[in-house]
């Protein structure tokens, strides 16, 4: 009891002296489900609030994203840890926020500071759960530090640097668009049967980590009613819906760094030509702290080294710096929050005009019936002399970029006259009917989208073909539609095996059979998708190893030694081939383990990797799902996440979503506070 009281009085004392929110001004408000929903006084409360909350179901995760701006990963996890706490002060985030930090509106600051100071009330009471000794307190800059290095993974710069720390410096690759992806679809009242406008927030993210999401409604006198989703250590949505509008977010794929190499003086080693003189490389030193295995923690200095471009780093091939939209920026998180505080599109639009958000594909709806489409990116301006998808000469200011396009430079498109707007991770100018969609011609080829088509937008198009309008459960249909179009798009072709005679190997025959008649679905009771996913796996790993010429159809005898490995994969562990899709793919936490639908580059997509004999375990897909319609008072909405809101294994809300999620099934949500408060199950204040 006594240790209760000097702990009471430690928070309390902690509060009065350094807290400028008072905690009694804020309710987290949880209801079946867990989610929290904050309602205060001011959106600094609210931040407060939220820090509090999701701190409650996971400070883990919220801790880890932290620990690289005081230098503290290595000191947790070892040497992996090390390299991002290295590679935080390579790209000088720090000095990022310095600069810009002065940029920011006093509105996101005073919302910063509310959620710094809401985790560092956290940690305070809960000692026991901080990872690393005098992690806390954090500054609001400290935030902004890690919150700058989280937009440098958005912008591609993990990529980069993992290209160039191996030794690979060829131009960016192509992406893979049948293993990633995310959907958004938004609909006109004109296109719905209940004359309603739809919106579907559809992110294909990891299930667990640090880019999972998190529920949380932010509610505050101050005009903000948001719910949505957000990752760990944000202070509010980045995705979801107020009352007045919502949006989603999806990958795009434009040029979004250069990449250089630097001419370096024969003799003086620091020094490199840029205009014709020789200019010197800026030094510094990164102090690093590992820790060892025996635990013993080993402090280690590594030499950082820049370019007038950007960091440098030097392989067997030479030396090479690159420049990125996240060095100087941290102005999306202005942009995020101005666009949750939009009440009409007109202030949507203008929080867009910010141009802080790195890249994204922007799909909107709201309750005046607009839909719009965006492909957003912080993109420079170039000079079209250069190709900029290729490795680029770093000794000219021809190649230094110093602006970057206006939001009326993007693609973009408002109310298309078809009356739908959709995206996949698919072309933007191919976001909706073929008569509406925008021209390439008209942007610039600096861009250099690397997205094409992939099999969710052509199952959409096929599906959108079939409806003049659409009912609320035909948008649900097409929203978890888990088929295949004929024929599968791949970037390799695969298509090859429907082709087969299964006579002409009768080893296999049953197998080739199986997959011939598969109707390219993935539902838990299908016969054919376990086939194909063990079979498809395997030929994409053999066309990577023998770097076959993707635009070739692959041979026979290569799609033979995939359905053989199939074959005997399947006996091995299930000692049969006739293996349905919920008995080989499941989806695991703690205990629970059932059969979850769909497969890679489905509109209700699922990525997984191995589980246990012989089974494989969902790892990402739908994260976060997002039903919204808009009527002319009202927003209805459905939510459901893969697992629950809670990531601690003793909580009530750490699998409870689980069978909905599987099932296809969503839970209600309200933004009205006299509903949530009469079906809470819990009322508190953050303390």
């Amino acid at each position: 009891m006594l240790k209760f009281i000097l702990s009471f009085l430690i928070c309390f004392c902690f509060n009065l002296i350094y807290s400028q929110v008072n905690p009694n001004n804020i309710d987290i408000v949880r209801g079946k489900y867990g989610t929290p929903h904050i309602f205060s006084k001011t959106d600094k409360e609210a931040a407060y609030g939220l820090a509090w909350a999701h701190a409650e179901d996971d400070f883990k995760t919220i801790q880890e994203t932290f620990l690289p701006v005081k230098g503290f990963l290595g000191k947790y996890k070892g040497k992996e840890g090390a390299q991002l706490d290295y590679v935080i002060q390579l790209l000088k985030c720090k000095e990022t926020v310095e600069m810009q930090f002065k940029n920011l509106s006093s509105e996101v600051v005073e919302v910063i500071e509310g959620y710094v100071e809401g985790l560092n009330a956290y940690a305070l009471a809960h000692p026991n759960e901080v990872l690393v000794k005098k992690t806390f307190p954090i500054t609001i800059k400290e935030y902004l530090t890690g919150y700058n290095l989280v937009i440098h993974f958005f912008s591609d710069t993990g990529d980069v640097l993992k290209d160039l720390f191996g030794n690979k410096v060829a131009p960016l690759k192509e992406v893979s668009l049948n293993t990633i992806g995310s959907n958004g679809f938004a609909f006109r009242r004109e296109k719905t049967k209940d004359n309603k406008t739809y919106l579907n927030v559809n992110t294909h993210q990891p299930l667990e980590g640090p880019f999972a999401w998190y529920e949380a409604h932010m509610v505050s006198e101050q005009g903000w009613n948001m719910l949505g989703g957000l990752f760990p250590g944000s202070p509010f949505p980045f995705i979801g819906t107020n009352e007045n509008l919502g949006w989603t977010h999806t990958y795009n794929y434009p040029d979004l760094i250069d990449l250089f190499q630097l001419e370096m003086h024969p003799r003086k080693k620091y020094q490199y030509k840029f205009d014709g003189q020789w200019v010197k490389l800026k030094k510094s030193k990164a102090k690093l702290k590992v820790k060892l295995k025996s635990g013993i923690v080993l402090p280690i200095r590594k030499k950082v080294l820049w370019s007038k471009y950007g960091p440098v780093v030097k392989n067997d091939s030479g030396s090479f710096t690159f420049r990125s939209n996240a060095f100087e920026n941290i102005s999306s998180i202005d942009q995020w929050y101005k666009m949750n505080k939009a009440s009409n599109f007109n202030e949507f639009k203008a929080a867009l005009e910010i141009i802080g958000v790195p890249r994204f594909n922007v799909i909107y709806a709201d309750k005046n019936d607009n839909i719009f489409y965006l492909s957003n990116a912080k993109l420079p301006v170039r000079d079209t002399l250069f190709k900029w998808d290729e490795l680029l000469p770093g000794n000219t200011s021809k190649t230094l970029t110093n602006s970057f396009h206006k939001l009326s430079d993007l693609p973009q498109l408002l109310n298309p006259s078809k009356g739908y707007l959709f995206n996949t991770n698919n072309s933007p100018f191919n976001c909706t009917h073929s008569e509406d969609n925008l021209l390439k011609e008209n942007y610039s080829s600096t861009f250099s989208y690397r997205e094409n088509l992939n099999n969710r937008s052509l199952r959409f198009e096929e599906l959108i073909e079939q409806y003049d309008k659409i009912s609320y459960e035909d948008f649900k249909r097409i929203k978890y539609d888990q088929q295949y179009p004929t024929p599968i798009f791949c970037p390799f072709e695969v298509n090859g095996v429907f082709e087969l005679n299964p006579l002409d190997y009768p080893e296999l025959a049953s197998l080739i059979n199986i997959i011939q008649k598969w109707d390219r679905r993935a539902n838990v009771t299908n016969l054919g998708s376990t086939q194909w996913s063990v079979y498809y796996k395997h030929l994409k790993k053999s066309v990577k190893k023998l770097n076959l010429n993707e635009e070739l159809p692959i041979e026979d005898s290569i799609l033979i030694k995939s359905l053989t490995y199939t074959h005997e994969y399947l006996f091995k562990n299930f000692n049969k081939i006739e293996v349905l899709h919920g008995e080989f793919q499941k989806h695991v936490r703690g205990d629970v383990e059932l059969g979850v639908p769909g497969l890679v580059d489905m509109i209700a997509a699922t990525s997984s990797r191995k589980h246990k004999d012989g089974m494989v375990k969902a790892v990402s897909g739908d994260s976060y799902i997002m039903l919204v319609r808009y009527g002319n008072e009202t927003v209805e909405i459905e939510t459901v996440l893969p697992y629950g809101i809670s990531n601690r294994p003793d909580s009530p809300h750490y699998t409870d979503q689980m069978n909905l999620y599987v099932n296809q099934q969503r839970k209600k949500m309200t933004l009205d506070k006299a509903e949530i408060y009469k079906t809470a199950n819990k009322i508190y204040h953050p303390k």
